[in-house]
Order: C-alpha cells, then structure tokens, then sequence
C-alpha cells in the first residue's frame, strides 16, 4: 500500500487511541484560530487529493469551524402567528448540512475563487471543523489544465450557493439515480412546475 492508502485507513479508525488523542489536540489548535483561515496545506491529503485538490499553483485550502446543532427558528418571545403544524420554535432542523453551511461561508468570503470541494476534519461538544479546497480561476495553471478549467467558466460562479458542489447536491437528493429520484430532476421546484402546469403552444 502507498502512504495515501496508510492515511486513509488510519482516519477510518476515528475511535482508536491514536486518532482520538490527534483529534483532540487538532480540535483545540483550531479554536484559537479565527474562524476562517488559510491552511498552509491539508490536513487530510488523502482525502483532499481524492476530491480534486492537487499541490500546485491555484489550488487553495481554508479551514472553518461551524456551530453545531439545529435552527432554532428566529422570532420574537417564541410568538408564531399561524396553524399550529407551524408553530414549532425550537426542535426544528436546518434543510442544507453543517458541510454545505462551511462552503457557503468560505464561498462569501473568498468571492473571487471557486469552491471545489470540501472534507469534515475534526468536532467538538461545540464546533464542527471543515477544510474547503478552492481554485483560483484567474490562474494560467489552472485555465490551461483540461482537468480543472470547466471550473472557469462564468456558470460555475458562486456554485457552493446553488447547490452544485457535492454538498449540496446530496442536500437536494441528487444522490440517488433512476426511480428513486424521479420528482428530484433537475430539481424538485421545476419538476414539480412541470407536472402542475398547462403548456398550451401556440401552434398544437
């Protein structure tokens, strides 16, 4: 086996003693970090190498720590003018993942790169702490490398807030394939659209 192969099994094994005592001591280096800030480079090569990242000129790596738990829903005093089905305040839960909310807040912050990609790192009773790979699109190393340029392109702007990274895309359900996502393509808005609405040409 290579050492990618070695890292990896390693970080299946969260639970271990070696693992546990990295995490912990991780978990607390990156408290006393800002809340976003560049990486000199990942902490997880294996798995930042198999999403895409690659040392070179171009590619960038930040870190981000996200507030665990649900979304309490914000009122004032807990008032819900409404049905009660939608009078709930505070065992509610958030549509998108903590992992999809990190690349957004990455992607708002370094507006002028792309978001790649994105790896879980570490978590405390607190925080969870993600590592997102973006690309500069502006670079020749990147715009002239077939593999990554379709990331250039003006459509890929901004794609973590759309739903196009892997993130989000599990959050819409694009996971599964065939029958099981029949009302999810392309999405569920304009699948259901399709199906609820007349279309009368003019020429029929």
């Amino acid at each position: 086996m290579g050492a990618y192969k070695y890292l990896e099994e390693l970080w299946k094994k969260k639970q271990s003693d070696v693992m546990r005592f990295l995490l912990r001591l991780r978990t607390w280096e990156y408290r006393q970090l800002p809340t976003i800030h560049r990486c000199t480079r990942p902490s997880r090569p294996d798995k930042a190498r198999r999403l895409g990242f690659k040392q070179k000129e171009g590619y960038v790596v930040y870190r981000i720590r996200v507030r665990r738990g649900g979304r309490k829903r914000p009122i004032a005093k807990g008032k819900i003018m409404g049905k009660p089905t939608n009078q709930g305040v505070n065992q509610l839960k958030f549509q998108r993942s903590l992992r999809g909310v990190a690349e957004e807040r990455v992607g708002k912050k370094m507006s002028e790169l792309r978001v790649l990609n994105s790896y879980w790192v570490g978590q405390d009773a607190t925080y969870k702490f993600f590592e997102v790979i973006l690309v500069d699109p502006t670079r020749k190393s990147i715009r002239r490398d077939p593999r990554i340029n379709w990331i250039c392109s003006n459509k890929m702007n901004h794609r973590e807030l759309r739903g196009l990274t892997s993130a989000g895309k599990k959050s819409r359900g694009l996971r599964a394939k065939g029958h099981l996502d029949n009302k999810n393509r392309p999405s569920r808005r304009s699948n259901w659209r399709r199906r609820n609405h007349v279309v009368l040409h003019r020429y029929r």
